[in-house]
């Protein structure tokens, strides 16, 4: 198994490095153009919640990205510092008291375009899976 990992500083323009890291990805695994734009969107997510939520923009506090490479998937672990999150309490974005508010949709998001999706370690951790065929 292949494994790439990167840390960055929690400052949401470092979402450029991670869109980069992608990128490379996409060359070095040879991954199709079918599932790129949904792991560009999904990852990119995860990383936006990991800094502004997770960690709370402090930039002292790092988000941690590792892609494994298994035999027919991508793995995708983000990880941050933060105290994590109730993911009871996330509230429905497609709700209809909920469509007008701002946010909220990001997890929603990750979990339509990913094949898989598990929150760990109190949802200080995020899997993202992806099948490659």
């Amino acid at each position: 198994m292949k494994s790439i990992k990167i840390s960055i500083p929690s400052l949401i323009e470092n979402i450029k490095v991670i869109e980069s890291f992608i990128d490379n990805a996409k060359d070095k695994f040879e991954i199709n153009d079918d599932i790129y734009g949904n792991i560009m969107i999904s990852v990119t997510e995860c990383i936006s919640n990991a800094i502004l939520h997770g960690n709370q923009g402090d930039k002292n506090k790092f988000v941690h990205l590792e892609l494994q490479m298994e035999e027919d998937q991508l793995k995708f672990t983000i990880e941050d510092e933060g105290e994590g999150f109730d993911l009871q309490e996330l509230q429905d974005p497609t709700a209809p008291e909920n469509l007008e508010k701002p946010g909220g949709r990001g997890i929603f998001l990750i979990r339509h375009l990913s094949d898989e999706v598990k929150f760990e370690d109190g949802g200080k951790k995020t899997v993202l899976s992806f099948y490659m065929d």
